[in-house]
């Protein structure tokens, strides 16, 4: 069992809850129950919700591989930190507007980087026979 993984996983589902209940926020002081309403605020706020689902469950699930093959745990660690701060500087940079901001540059880069390595270091592992 991923235990490290586990608590990156945890931090990440605590900002899917916030960043979902600021879309319910934004979605009941518009009164809109589907799509933004033409209303910027809901936009950037479905956004940074659906930036996170498209980035964070996929690069978990390669973090708690590679842990699970035997990665060194201060990697795992390190793997969950960048994917943490990644993703809440998107959410950050997504907040600030939908257009490119610092904090959705550095998120994807340290979101990309943990993508990256705990990609290599799950086929390194099964290409020596863990």
């Amino acid at each position: 069992m991923p235990h490290i993984t586990g608590v990156y996983a945890a931090l990440i589902g605590l900002l899917a809850v916030y960043l979902t209940a600021n879309v319910i926020r934004f979605r009941l002081r518009f009164k809109v129950g589907a799509g933004d309403g033409g209303h910027p605020e809901l936009a950037q706020a479905v956004r940074a919700h659906g930036n996170l689902i498209e980035h964070a469950p996929l690069t978990l699930i390669l973090i708690g591989s590679a842990e699970a093959l035997g990665a060194n745990s201060k990697l795992i660690y390190v793997l969950g930190a960048l994917l943490v701060i990644g993703r809440l500087a998107s959410a950050w940079g997504l907040s600030q507007s939908s257009g490119t901001t610092q904090g959705r540059r550095i998120g994807l880069a340290l979101t990309a980087i943990a993508m990256l390595v705990a990609s290599l270091t799950v086929l390194a592992k099964i290409a020596n026979g863990f």
